[in-house]
């Protein structure tokens, strides 16, 4: 069972491979990460993927929420966030073959993003199982080149992981005073 982890970080040096570190300590397997910005300046997201029982998840979850620089965790499943892969996908195209080619990127709704006299490059975001699905429909054209990103993963509704959601409000102060946390409008900053 795959478990989709999120957390809030600290926007610094050193996060990741701490981060990392802790996940190699634990003997935990990553099955994929992606780390990208927020709309809150100072804060990185990562959405962390592992493969195991029911209680990894959690594990790995309370391990997490122990960093220092680790700000929020949330475990998201399946059902209750909406959970996004994109794949680059090179694939041979000889002239008689490219509208067979074109037809099954359609199928897919994903896109052509790159064109050369012997290949096709294709780009989809999706779900895991539908970029699996493309890749093997394009597998007998012969894919030269692949990558994917990983999990990444929003919960939906209104239920959010953001920081100034989660922490207390003397957390809150403590992340503003040390300049991990910008003002905004949050209700405690006195201006």
């Amino acid at each position: 069972m795959k478990h989709t982890v999120a957390a809030l970080v600290e926007d610094r040096p050193g996060v990741l491979n701490r981060v990392a570190s802790l996940f190699r300590r634990r003997g935990f397997n990553i099955d994929s990460l992606a780390v990208g910005t927020t709309e809150e300046e100072g804060i990185s997201r990562m959405t962390i993927v592992v493969d195991g029982p029911e209680w990894v998840g959690d594990q790995v979850g309370k391990q997490l929420d122990k960093l220092i620089d680790v700000l929020t965790v949330e475990t998201l499943s399946d059902d209750e966030a909406v959970i996004r892969e994109l794949a680059l996908i090179k694939v041979a195209a000889r002239p008689d073959q490219r509208r067979e080619i074109l037809d099954v990127v359609e199928i897919f709704r994903a896109q052509v993003v790159d064109v050369s006299t012997t290949t096709l490059v294709v780009q989809l975001t999706a779900a895991a199982s539908t970029l699996d699905a493309l890749i093997e429909n394009l597998r007998p054209y012969g894919i030269r080149e692949m990558v994917r990103t990983g999990r990444i993963a929003l919960a939906r509704g209104a239920k959010t992981t953001a920081i100034h959601e989660h922490e207390a409000e003397e957390s809150k102060r403590f992340h503003h005073e040390s300049g991990r946390l910008p003002e905004g409008d949050l209700p405690f900053v006195s201006k």
